[in-house]
């Protein structure tokens, strides 16, 4: 039984030799206790730190450590992409390298699995303490909306630390969509999943790569890419204005029959073109954020780019070269 560990990296210098310490600790517990075998794939999201030295290092020492290292920065979801395309196990889990998921959960999360009841634990935060107060606003009224307009249900709190079978990753890996929005296509491949909670954990080292504007652009990311119905509501307000423009039109010809033509009223006027015009450009603006999305899945560019692997690193030529020089002799 073989067990993968994804971990996408970006900037984590400081927080990657304390993750491998403590999952190493686990995946030798879970070795004497469910006679698991682990491997350590690491991603590289373009960091521009020494953490790809670090990988190179730990895979030096561990020949359970594999890694590979992006050409640039891609965002996370091409690290995961890219982690579950490479992994190997029976069983893949994703977690962070940050220690905000414990690794400590992977025992109970592999005795779900080994049941046959479940083909994917998963773990959402049952508090965000240390978490700005506004962020955790946004986040919730993100998961409110996204719920009501989706047919996928997205847990609030659901984190991407998950352990999940075979054919669950499988199935993930069979949807090649470029635009990738991790959380909806978990729920949406559907499998038994059962839930852990569990309180927040504060990072170990370094600092959040998330800003609010990082964040702002994945969720539209998510509703974009699991729900239409930003343009059944672009068509609704499009509808509405037109009934309400006739029923204007209406009332000016009747007043102007009634009680004459009066040439008060442009400050109104212009207030109602403002508004109609602000209408329209605001739902030209979500039938583009759609067709951006299609453009770009269109082009049908790679998710990711590889620049170095633990096969093509530097260790790789020095034993590539030292098989040479054995060969010569």
């Amino acid at each position: 039984m073989l067990i993968s560990l994804i971990v996408p990296c970006y900037n984590e210098q400081d927080a990657l030799p304390l993750f491998y310490q403590e999952a190493s600790r686990v995946a030798e517990e879970m070795g004497r206790s469910h006679g698991a075998e682990f491997e350590f794939v690491f991603i590289d999201d373009g960091s521009k730190d020494d953490t790809l030295s670090i990988m190179r290092a730990l895979h030096g020492q561990d020949a359970r450590v594999r890694y590979q290292s992006f050409s640039r920065n891609f965002g996370k979801e091409a690290g995961i992409w890219a982690g579950l395309k490479a992994a190997r196990g029976d069983y893949v889990a994703m977690l962070d390298a940050d220690l905000q998921d414990p690794p400590s959960l992977l025992p109970e999360m592999l005795d779900a699995l080994i049941s046959g009841e479940y083909d994917c634990a998963a773990t959402r935060r049952t508090t965000r303490k240390g978490e700005p107060p506004v962020r955790s606003f946004f986040a919730r009224l993100f998961y409110r909306i996204i719920n009501k307009m989706s047919d996928t249900e997205i847990v609030d709190g659901a984190r991407d630390f998950r352990l999940m079978t075979r054919q669950m990753v499988d199935a993930i890996l069979s949807m090649g969509e470029y635009n990738r929005f991790s959380k909806g296509i978990f729920s949406w491949v559907g499998f038994r999943t059962k839930w852990l909670e569990y309180t927040n954990v504060e990072r170990v080292a370094g600092t959040t790569k998330w800003n609010f504007w990082k964040l702002f652009r994945y969720s539209i990311d998510g509703i974009v890419g699991f729900s239409t119905a930003p343009l059944a509501l672009a068509a609704f307000v499009g509808v509405f204005f037109c009934l309400a423009a006739f029923l204007g039109i209406l009332f000016v010809v009747v007043r102007a029959l009634l009680f004459g033509d009066p040439t008060n009223g442009w400050p109104s006027l212009v207030c109602i073109v403002l508004l109609c015009s602000g209408v329209q450009l605001f739902c030209t603006g979500i039938v583009g954020v759609y067709l951006s999305k299609t453009y770009l899945e269109t082009k049908r560019r790679p998710i990711c780019i590889l620049k170095e692997t633990e096969e093509s690193g530097p260790r790789a030529d020095q034993r590539l070269q030292s098989r040479k020089n054995q060969e010569e002799r």
